[in-house]
This record gives structure tokens, sequence and C-alpha cells, in this order.
């Protein structure tokens, strides 16, 4: 009995170390692209891929309305870590992440709205130079930024942890006030999960 206590009491532990670690991967950090008023009560962080139709879809249907009523009122701050399912992803979600901070969410949006225009030609680096061009990077700063190391690593890196520290093994997977909620959804179903968190805070 006193040894099932101590295992217990050892499980226990080793729960608590891992809340604790997922905690920590869920606090904003100065990699992070923000969207929304800091002091925001509802803290949003989407995983997704840029290949993802899953992500694409939210993105045209729900994820506007959510930006008119809940970000841009302040209710809601937004964060969008990479979460590439594949080699494509990786350089679509490295593209946007070499672009300036202020435009990356427009990268974003153009990446996954109009997935047909750039992920399903023989080269998806020129077509990602090309929808890149539009928002202000020559296809120099593409071709630089997918070839520096340390771009890809931190958007590997983020896939990496957020699978080990927080369990995140699809796309698209959001943490609202750390509550984990995963898969595709309709704007009435976010919009239920908001007002619950709304109403916690």
């Amino acid at each position: 009995m006193h040894k099932m206590w101590l295992a217990l009491v050892g499980l226990l532990g080793l729960a608590a170390v891992a809340a604790t670690a997922a905690a920590a991967e869920l606090e904003i950090t100065p990699q992070d692209r923000v969207m929304g008023q800091a002091n925001a009560p509802i803290t949003v962080i989407e995983y997704a891929s840029m290949t993802c139709p899953h992500c694409a879809r939210f993105q045209l249907t729900v994820f506007p309305d959510v930006k008119k009523d809940w970000i841009d009122t302040g209710k809601v701050k937004w964060v969008l870590r990479d979460f590439p399912l594949d080699a494509v992803a990786l350089k679509a979600a490295m593209v946007a992440r070499c672009a300036p901070a202020d435009r990356f969410y427009a990268f974003a949006d153009t990446f996954l709205t109009a997935q047909d225009q750039w992920m399903r030609g023989k080269n998806v680096e020129a077509s990602l130079a090309r929808m890149a061009q539009l928002g202000g990077m020559s296809p120099a700063e593409v071709s630089a930024c997918l070839n520096n190391k340390q771009v890809q690593e931190e958007v590997v890196n983020s896939r990496l942890v957020a699978n080990k520290q927080l369990g995140v093994d699809s796309t698209p997977t959001f943490f609202i006030n750390g509550k984990k909620v995963a898969g595709e959804m309709d704007s009435a179903h976010f919009v239920k999960l908001l007002s619950e968190a709304q109403a916690k805070s």
C-alpha cells in the first residue's frame, strides 16, 4: 500500500510538472506575432499549417467575423503559431515569418486563403515569391529567407514543442485561455467557446 501511495504521489508530481511546462509554452513570447490589444482578456493561440484545408476554411468562413467582433473590439488577442504538416507548409511559414512583423498576418491570410494559387504548382518557391512580391518582399528576399536555417529551425521547433509539450497532433488546434480545442468548427461553435471564456475571465 505504501508503495502504491508513493507511486501515486510520483504520478501526480509528474502531472504537475507537465501542466507547468504546458502553461509555460502557452505564454506569449517575443517571437509571437500578436493580433489585437495586449490587455485583451481572452488569448487565442492557433496552431495551423499553411497547407491545411481545414485551416483555410476556418480562415475564410470563421475568422473574419471573429476578427471584427472579438479582436477589433478588444476582447481577444490572437496568436498564430506554425505547425507545418509538410515541407511545402514549412516554406510558406518561413516566408510569412520573414515578412515585416506588421505584415505577418496579411501574408498568413493570403497563403491560407489562396492555397490553390501557390501550393499545387510545379515550382512552389516561385509561386510563393510571386505572392510575396505583392506584399513587398522581393524574390531575392524570399530566396534568402528560404535558405535561412535559423528561421527554418524556429518554424520546425514551433511544431516540435507544440506536439511534445501541448499534445498538438492536428491542425487547426486552438488554445482559448489555455483550453485546448482541436479540429475544424463553424462560426457558431467557435463564438460559443469564446463566450464561455469571456464569462470566466
